[in-house]
């Protein structure tokens, strides 16, 4: 992985000296709220992790730590399965939300999906009632794809409204930008 740049973010591949940072986004509820109803997580999964979201550590190939002046604000990840679809995510911390940071490093990591990755397509999930994350995904020119229930044992509040699925096809990202 390399470096992304735009003007506010540096994206960076993530390390183990990152483990504390991205450990902090998941010590904070109202981060982790639409992810597991803002439980604690465990510093250490166990090797067979249940959750439904990711958990990075620093050894992962494809999260990348975000930095706005320096200062770690979150992570955004591009898993790309057998199909070549990328599968994005990103978390951050709420000193940085409601600033366009996620719509900034989303968008790049994006279009470095399309451009250096050659993928066909990238797509996204969250809670249907997650609607700061809705808001990043169509700013994206993401399209809502569908909504279906997600089986949950201990299901967190909002989850009778359904997880959504968005998405954009590089045809579609490439002929914008």
């Amino acid at each position: 992985m390399t470096e992304l740049v735009t003007a506010r973010l540096l994206l960076r591949p993530v390390t183990p000296a990152d483990e504390e940072d991205l450990y902090s986004l998941e010590r904070d509820p109202e981060v982790m709220r639409y992810l597991n109803g803002g439980r604690p997580t465990p510093r250490h999964p166990p090797p067979v992790d249940d959750q439904p979201f990711r958990m990075p550590r620093g050894t992962e190939d494809d999260v990348w730590a975000a930095f706005a002046d320096e200062r770690f604000i979150g992570w955004f990840s591009l898993w790309v399965g057998d199909d070549r679809v990328g599968w994005l995510g990103y978390r951050l911390h709420r000193h940085a939300w409601g600033q366009g940071f996620g719509h900034e490093g989303a968008a790049a990591l994006v279009d470095h999906g399309f451009r250096a990755q050659g993928l066909t397509a990238i797509h996204a999930t969250t809670m249907a009632i997650n609607l700061g994350s809705r808001r990043i995904m169509a700013k994206l020119g993401m399209r809502h794809l569908r909504t279906y229930d997600e089986p949950h044992d201990d299901p967190i509040p909002g989850a009778e409204e359904g997880e959504v699925e968005y998405g954009v096809s590089a045809a579609e990202w490439l002929g914008q930008h």
